[in-house]
């Protein structure tokens, strides 16, 4: 009898896996937790894309549908470079539009949710107007869309990313008034105290982003963050990792689970960086993954193996 529950168990949780946006439709944010359609609390847990402009190669619905089956990821974060590289979009908007496109619509092809991560560390207010413009024109009607309006501001004030942010904010509610809305804080998304502070009023189902890489940022940050949860603001790390902040140096396995530990505990949703195969620690793939998929355990590196491994028992044991 345990071993037939167990096998029901284990099959619901691939069904429910494989019907995620249908059966959590249009996320929400309630207080400090994210919640789906029948505002019961969700964790979205996924991997990111590496930047489109040197990765274009995974960018397609094949990907996609290889990460939500094998990885088991119930999200997915299109990272779409701005200013870096030939192909970024300040250069060449059309081709970038095209790359995060095939992996919003595999997200959607696939039932899971997908970010749409405008990845650049400056302000750029009137491309990315016209950019989230557009998506929002064009998505607006799919709950699996989440706008993320600024990766890992780092100079910038809290002041502009805050001014920056409500134009942003304003250009998509004219399209879309309910999905999620993601916004950044200065210092590569570590100065959480500051929207804490100072959050912005007068808009629904906004989120704010923290990032860690569990080498380098140790518990200080868990507790800034736990600070700005205590006065009410939203949270969702759109960026992690096991290694340190530059990406690469040796995973800390200790401190990546006392990360994944207190995400679990708060119930915050999480994505790991990233879809690549660079010749570093944070890009899991290696040079020899194909560009759609079926990746073998040769294709991953060891962060590729172990974020598998996250994701495969929180997303289905939960």
């Amino acid at each position: 009898m345990k071993i037939k529950i167990i096998i029901l168990s284990l099959l619901f949780s691939v069904f429910s896996n494989a019907q995620f946006v249908k059966n959590h439709g249009q996320l929400k944010v309630e207080g400090t937790q994210l919640v789906d359609q029948n505002n019961k609390p969700i964790m979205l847990r996924g991997m990111s894309y590496g930047w489109h402009t040197f990765w274009p190669r995974f960018y397609n619905k094949e990907s996609v549908k290889w990460l939500k089956n094998d990885f088991k990821c119930n999200v997915v974060r299109a990272a779409m470079g701005i200013e870096q590289g030939d192909s970024c979009y300040i250069k060449q908007p059309e081709f970038s539009k095209r790359k995060v496109k095939a992996v919003i619509d595999g997200a959607i092809k696939n039932d899971i949710y997908v970010i749409v991560d405008w990845h650049s560390h400056n302000i750029n207010l009137k491309e990315a107007k016209i950019f989230f413009d557009e998506i929002s024109k064009e998505y607006a009607g799919f709950p699996n869309i989440i706008y993320e309006i600024f990766n890992e501001p780092d100079d910038e004030t809290w002041e502009q990313v805050k001014a920056y942010s409500e134009e942003i904010i304003k250009v998509i509610r004219k399209n879309d008034k309910k999905n999620i809305i993601l916004v950044g804080c200065p210092r590569w998304d570590q100065d959480i105290h500051l929207p804490a502070a100072n959050p912005i009023k007068g808009f629904d189902n906004l989120m704010y982003t923290v990032h860690f890489y569990a080498a380098t940022h140790e518990k200080w940050l868990r507790d800034k963050t736990d600070e700005a949860l205590k006065t009410g603001l939203p949270i969702f790390v759109s960026e992690s990792a096991g290694m340190e902040a530059t990406g690469d140096g040796p995973l800390n396995m200790k401190a990546w689970q006392e990360y994944i530990d207190w995400m679990e505990e708060k119930k915050i949703s999480w994505i790991t960086w990233s879809v690549s195969d660079k010749d570093e620690t944070c890009s899991i793939l290696k040079k020899s993954a194909s560009s759609f998929g079926n990746w073998k355990d040769e294709d991953l590196k060891e962060s590729g193996l172990k974020v598998r491994e996250f994701l495969k028992k929180y997303n289905i044991e939960k």
